[in-house]
């Protein structure tokens, strides 16, 4: 069992509560019941990146779950997983980035926001819809414009919260080569 650093259990614990602020505090209402239009999944896809897919699926579950249980109406479950399950995916997708060695460019960014898009698509329109329907027997048509809005604007807020701050980390790293002699 590979064992979690402790700069991993500080991000995961750090991450899930920016998650927590950017979800409750910084979100916008939207016209579907429920559904929010939110800054945390750019975070939280580009946390996914630097620190896995495991450390994803937590800040995604328990950052989830503070927010629900802010607002006073109860955990609910099927959204909190799929928030895990889109941190997770991230985590796995976006393995080839490589953030860590400075680069991103523009085939890194691409493949960041295919995957994220993918990942919310997934997350969204197929874990939350079945798990709502299987948890708490919620009407096909009420779950389905919540989980396409969701998908549409956890996609657009990630693509652009988390591309700057992919490019914003690779630009703190050094590059490969760049302290050799010419």
């Amino acid at each position: 069992m590979k064992k979690f650093s402790v700069k991993t259990i500080v991000a995961i614990g750090i991450g899930a509560a920016l998650f927590f602020v950017l979800g409750r505090f910084v979100s916008i209402p939207s016209p579907i019941p429920n559904t929010n239009i939110t800054t945390q999944y750019g975070l939280l896809a580009f946390l996914s990146v630097v620190y896995g897919p495991v450390a994803g699926a937590l800040i995604g579950l328990i950052g989830h779950a503070l927010i629900d249980f802010s607002y006073g109406w109860g955990i609910w479950w099927s959204w909190v997983i799929a928030s895990a399950v889109f941190g997770l995916l991230m985590g796995v997708s976006t393995k080839a980035l490589k953030l860590e060695e400075g680069e991103i460019g523009k085939k890194g960014l691409i493949k960041f926001n295919i995957a994220q898009v993918v990942a919310h698509a997934i997350s969204w329109i197929i874990v939350a819809n079945v798990l709502d329907v299987l948890m708490y027997s919620e009407p096909l048509d009420k779950i389905f414009a919540q989980s396409l809005f969701a998908t549409l604007g956890n996609s657009l807020s990630s693509i652009i919260v988390g591309s700057l701050l992919c490019v914003a980390y690779a630009a703190t790293k050094t590059k490969a080569g760049s302290l050799t002699k010419e």
